[in-house]
């Protein structure tokens, strides 16, 4: 059993006292996570005690156990998945070498911004979310949103003892602006676009928890096989956690449908504007919220062509996703994938190299993964006896990154002209009155057992609780 040391003042599972050096600069770094967390973690939370789930160990039977704890109380920590003396590099030119316990100085730069853009996602998270407890709709959502935040939190440790442990001073200047730069600054931003996104409303919130951290398993998954064992070890144990972020998200929106298809089915309307006036949200909305969070994260895996991509698989840094599974030669060098551009006025496909095109190898396969979700909310829309079905948009709709970036295209995959796209985009992506909307359905609802008007009750509690169990005192 891979159990987690809780009597030292950093938690964790990698023998910390025995390099008192480590010990002494991460014991340095976390009153400043603390003063973080103080300063823009979850408003007004400071006193509430959460029922959480924490990690006692990272073995699959028993890696976590429930109580009710203040969040600034969590134990955060260091925890890596054990290591294996036999395992190899199961990819790129490395493939069947010994995986590195220690940083290879040609990859040290490489190795670093891997890190340093994973580790950026999340503390940029909690921030975006800061303001949503004052706005939840059930104590019961309330605590997920509490159980994501402290785990993102979690999750920025993670990289910072990688940080720390293996790149020196360099590492410690980067641990430090990871708690320096905040989502949506002007002067000091976070690294990714979409992390300096709004997260406004709770629908925005099951949005980004579905489609933007379903990017975060799927980076996730690419490092969990990476030649640099201590970062495989991390991440691997940080996708135990990342299923329930997506679980919130996959749930959140379909309760959101179930109130709907409910009210539809009472009022014996799709009508929009009656089913405002009933205080649900509407499908067409649903869907221009599923275009925007949707389009914005697969801007995330960055360029369709990107020659970074090549040399973090061919160095054995980022796999592709269930790398093991493909049936390849795992080196890639003379094999092909397609991608898009515009020909003409047309979406096109062109052959590149796959080493490439691995960005895009990493988009489809999200994309995949997204597909069987929606599918999933349209089977409650199906079950309410209503034909209206959910879906996701092109690939090429409404992107800021890589060949189709700025190039005009509708949800359904056609390249239009800016006029056309002047003229629908309030029909695409969600308006200001949309927004406006949904704002203002948010108020706090938090009595055990009451949900808002629009969502429905989940079908079960957490832990086997009730779901008026009492999972947030505010003392």
């Amino acid at each position: 059993m891979s159990t987690i040391n809780y009597s030292e003042k950093i938690h964790n599972n990698v023998n910390l006292s025995e390099d008192r050096t480590l010990q002494r600069a991460l014991e340095g770094w976390q009153p400043n996570f603390i003063n973080w967390w103080d300063d823009v973690g979850p408003e007004g939370s400071t006193d509430y005690e959460v029922y959480l789930r924490t990690a006692v160990s990272v073995d699959p039977q028993g890696w976590a156990q429930f109580s009710a704890v203040k969040m600034r109380d969590y134990r955060w920590g260091i925890f890596l998945n054990p290591g294996s003396a036999d395992r190899e590099v199961a990819f790129g030119d490395h493939k069947g070498e010994k995986v590195w316990q220690d940083v290879p100085g040609e990859h040290r730069a490489n190795l670093r911004r891997i890190i340093v853009t994973q580790g950026d996602t999340e503390p940029a998270s909690v921030e975006q979310q800061r303001h949503l407890g004052l706005t939840a709709p059930s104590m019961y959502d309330l605590r997920n949103l509490f159980q994501i935040n402290v785990e993102e939190g979690r999750h920025l440790w993670a990289m910072v003892y990688l940080l720390h442990r293996h790149f020196g001073r360099d590492g410690r200047e980067e641990a430090d602006a990871l708690l320096e730069r905040r989502s949506g600054d002007e002067n000091n931003p976070r690294i990714l676009g979409a992390f300096n996104e709004k997260t406004p409303d709770w629908l925005s919130f099951f949005m980004f928890t579905y489609f933007t951290d379903r990017d975060g398993k799927f980076q996730l998954a690419a490092l969990s096989e990476s030649a640099f064992d201590p970062l495989a070890r991390t991440t691997k144990f940080m996708l135990t956690e990342e299923a329930h972020h997506m679980f919130v998200g996959e749930s959140g929106v379909s309760r959101v449908i179930q109130r709907t298809v409910a009210a539809m089915n009472e009022l014996q309307t799709d009508d929009v504007g009656r089913l405002r006036a009933a205080g649900v949200i509407d499908l067409p909305t649903l869907q221009r919220y599923i275009n925007f969070h949707y389009s914005v994260t697969i801007d995330l895996f960055g360029a369709d062509q990107s020659s970074n991509a090549a040399t973090f698989y061919s160095s054995g840094l980022k796999a592709r996703y269930e790398e093991g599974k493909r049936v390849d030669d795992h080196i890639l060098k003379g094999l092909h994938y397609k991608v898009l551009e515009v020909q003409g006025g047309q979406l096109v496909e062109k052959e590149v190299p796959m080493l490439n095109a691995l960005n895009e190898v990493l988009r489809d396969d999200f994309i995949t993964d997204s597909v069987a979700g929606v599918n999933r909310w349209n089977k409650v829309i199906e079950k309410a006896g209503f034909a209206h079905r959910l879906s996701v948009p092109h690939k090429a709709f409404n992107r800021n990154i890589g060949a189709l970036a700025g190039v005009k295209v509708s949800p359904d995959g056609r390249v239009v002209s800016a006029v056309e796209w002047a003229a629908n985009a309030d029909k695409w992506l969600p308006s200001p009155d949309d927004r406006a909307y949904v704002a203002s359905l948010m108020g706090r609802c938090v009595e055990p057992g009451k949900f808002a008007n629009w969502i429905a009750p989940p079908a079960m509690g957490i832990n086997r609780n009730p779901v008026d169990f009492e999972y947030v005192r505010f003392n």
